[in-house]
This record gives C-alpha cells, structure tokens and sequence, in this order.
C-alpha cells in the first residue's frame, strides 16, 4: 500500500486508519495525514478526532484551530447517539469535550466567540450521556464560576470524575470540600483525602499547585483529620489500581 493511502479506492476507511496509526507512530505524520483525511472523509470518526487532536496541537501540521473545531463539530454532529458502550464512545465524547473547550475561550479572529452556555451544554451532554470524566470536571468547573455558581452541583460532577481517577477533578473536589461551603469533620476528612490522592499522584505541570494545595490544608488540618484522610487515601489507592492506570488525566 502506498503512502497515499486515500488514492486507492480499494482501501476501506478502517484500514486508512490504521495505516495512518501506523505512519503517525512511525513518525511520518506526512503521510499519516493522507490516510487520516481518507478515513475521516469516508466517515470514520476515530481518524477524524485524531485529526482534529493534531490540528489543535499542531502535531505534525501547523496549528489550526479551525480546522481542529470543524473535525470535532462534526463528530459531535454525527454521533452523538452512538452508545456510550461501543469503543468508539470514548473518542467521540473527547470530541464534545475539545468542542466545548473551544467555546469556553472561543477562536481568535474568527466567527467562534466565547459562548459559557454553549459550554455548558456540551460538556453536560458528555458528562451525561456519555459518563466521560474530563467532561464531568469541566461541568464541575463551571458551576464554580462565579455567575452560575452552584458548590453543590460542582462538588456532584467532581466526584464522578475524581472517583474515575481524574487527577484535576481529585484536586479540586479535596480543595471544594476542605475550604469551600461545606462543614464539619466527614467533610474536612474526604477533602483532605482527596487532595492527598491527587497529591501522590501528581506529576509535571500539576505536581506543584496540587502539592501545595494539599500542604495547606494539611497544615490547617488537626490531627484526627490528618489520621483519618491519610488513612482514607491509602485505602482508596489500594481499592482502585485499575481506575489510577486507566484515568485520562
């Protein structure tokens, strides 16, 4: 088979996609693009939310946002009603969370402005339909903002995420639960215990504000607060080896 995958007309769009898988991983993005754009244009969802990832990062292309938004508008348009059990589900609810991603900030210089309720309503339908933790945690995120603020609806969505391992959603439920408009010792307990999970999981970029969210609380912490969350997190990190390993963070 040639490079140019989507030259030849015998070749099903499942097998351009793993032709372009192949290429990509190989390093020829070049041609991974041929491929890619041959399965996608023949109704492969998988190639075109890989495509889009690649726009959006400017992997092995130049950056294009546009791009990147019109792949993943599509996904969103064309299957949503896919079930949330095929194994294409987790794809296509990525491509709700980078579609609602993109209308968190909107695109400069372009027609796509910031638009929170449209946000919100993708980011729902994931969370929702299709159980997806990065959606969960962006909702969660939302009912934080202080023009739509609703702890107790952010703290519902965060734990569904940070019970899935999401390392951010595990963060900022400990922070929600430990300092915001909650009381009492269980909850001082689970905030602490969340942070600290998050704490011992955290690498790279996230390692340092995690790490110092966790200290501070820990600081302010008394002492059967500290015994019982430490205790909590070990337990929880002994419960869920195949959650920790399976998370996308």
């Amino acid at each position: 088979m040639s490079g140019a995958a989507g030259s030849a007309h015998d070749i099903s769009p499942g097998e351009a996609l793993r032709a372009g898988t192949r290429f990509y991983y190989a390093g020829e993005k070049e041609r991974a693009l041929d491929s890619l754009r041959f399965a996608a244009e023949n109704g492969h969802p998988l190639a075109a939310w890989k495509l889009g990832r690649m726009y959006s990062r400017g992997d092995g292309v130049k950056e294009d946002d546009i791009k990147a938004f019109e792949y993943f508008r599509e996904i969103a348009s064309n299957y949503a009603d896919d079930s949330p059990s095929s194994p294409r589900a987790p794809f296509i609810a990525s491509a709700f969370v980078e579609l609602g991603s993109y209308y968190l900030t909107g695109i400069n210089d372009s027609a796509i402005k910031p638009n929170i309720g449209r946000a919100r309503e993708i980011f729902s339908y994931a969370a929702s339909y299709f159980g997806d933790a990065d959606a969960q945690y962006h909702l969660g995120m939302l009912y934080l903002d202080e023009s739509g603020r609703d702890v107790r609806m952010a703290a519902r969505w965060l734990k569904l995420a940070a019970k899935k391992g999401h390392l951010k959603a595990q963060a900022r439920l400990g922070e929600l639960l430990y300092t915001g408009d909650f009381h009492g010792f269980d909850n001082k307990v689970a905030g602490l215990m969340w942070l600290t999970v998050a704490q011992r999981r955290a690498s790279g970029a996230d390692e340092a504000w995690i790490t110092e969210l966790q200290e501070r609380s820990f600081s302010l912490a008394e002492e059967s607060v500290r015994r019982r969350s430490a205790s909590l997190a070990e337990s929880w990190m002994q419960a869920n080896p195949s959650v920790l390993a399976d998370s996308r963070q």
